[in-house]
């Protein structure tokens, strides 16, 4: 059973948040002169003098309506790794606590881990990038806290079946964190449709893939009030600045263009995909609801290095389980993708002629 108290770390529920002058004051006023700014405004154009909203209330107000999820489900953070980095911060203890992660998957959980002083428990997936719920329940002790599954996954590009995370979270007293930065791509709907029924979820999604926003920084997770409340509390007071604030909001507003441009996407995927297809140095092409393909190929350093020449960098998974000689190639524009094939075509005719004079 998953009982919230039974999982934050004691520092982490006893500590008194910082206070900052935004907290303690929330409403409009002339004049401002409670946080030590600049009253004398920026030497750019527009004014940057002021503290940004802590909270970003009118980013979120926005992606309330978007997600129909509740405001006070609703944490941003500076990119999902924010997030990554505080579930472990606020649930794990040091030296005491580990986590199951599920390899191959995206890096920064075992990256946020070490930083954390966490140890890890890993659980391979099956050579089709699929979940073994009960041997992941089966490595579950006592001071397991956490269980990190990304769907659609990454490197693999494939969705978890809904009814395989449902079981995790019925039959685990830690918390589930469900990573969704691609669910934009994926036929199958996100699970913030099921957020209220599960108190021991948290998904993360992002605004770096579908919303083409990676440089702004911005992350989402989605949880109960009581798990939000905790992530506000230990994050930075002003964790978002004011332009990734503004530039946000301003997509947003945007939100029906967006279907369109996911749309363009998987059309790109599925035409690489076929294109992809016709060289028989592919050995095979992976399933995939992202904005990437996972390749076996032949020869993936020599493919990688040929295609890095040529100005072309796609990343090479091999050093993963179960990727052996696997590459990973996102989806580019319509002239990107054409551009990849042609210049593969030309591997192609160089590899038969055997005029390939580099690995």
């Amino acid at each position: 059973m998953f009982l919230l108290e039974n999982i934050i770390r004691e520092n982490i529920s006893l500590m008194k948040a910082y206070s900052s002058a935004r907290d303690e004051y929330k409403g409009e006023a002339r004049i401002f002169l409670d946080a030590n700014e600049s009253a004398f405004g920026s030497l750019t154009i527009e004014n940057y003098n002021r503290y940004p909203d802590p909270y970003q209330l009118k980013v979120k107000q926005k992606l309330s309506d978007i997600k129909q999820v509740s405001i006070e489900n609703i944490f941003l953070g500076n990119g999902s790794d924010e997030a990554i980095d505080l579930i472990f911060r606020a649930f794990c203890e040091p030296a005491k606590d580990n986590v199951i992660l599920l390899p191959p998957t995206y890096g920064m959980y075992q990256v946020a881990a070490q930083l954390n002083n966490i140890e890890t428990i890993e659980i391979e997936l099956s050579t089709e990038f699929d979940i073994d719920v009960e041997k992941i329940l089966s490595a579950v002790n006592e001071h397991t806290k956490l269980i990190f599954v990304c769907s659609p996954n990454n490197p693999s590009g494939n969705q978890i079946a809904d009814n395989k995370i449902v079981n995790l979270l019925n039959n685990f007293s830690g918390i589930v964190v469900l990573d969704e930065a691609y669910i934009d791509f994926a036929s199958s709907p996100s699970f913030l449709d099921r957020l209220l029924e599960f108190e021991n979820l948290i998904v993360l999604q992002t605004f770096s893939k579908a919303w083409g926003m990676a440089a702004l920084r911005v992350g989402m997770a989605f949880s109960s009030k009581a798990i939000i409340q905790i992530f506000n509390k230990i994050k930075p007071p002003y964790n978002i600045n004011e332009l990734s604030q503004q530039k946000v909001l301003q997509a947003l507003e945007f939100f029906p263009k967006l279907r369109n441009i996911i749309e363009d996407i998987k059309q790109q995927r599925v035409f690489l995909n076929s294109e992809l297809k016709k060289f028989d140095f592919v050995l095979k092409i992976y399933p995939s609801d992202a904005n990437f393909l996972l390749l076996n190929v032949e020869n993936a350093v020599e493919i990688y290095n040929f295609l890095s020449k040529n100005g072309i960098i796609v990343r090479n998974r091999s050093n993963m389980p179960n990727c052996k000689s696997c590459l990973r190639i996102t989806v580019g524009t319509k002239a990107e993708n054409l551009e990849l094939i042609s210049v593969l075509a030309n591997y192609s005719i160089l590899k038969k002629n055997k005029n390939l004079t580099f690995n």
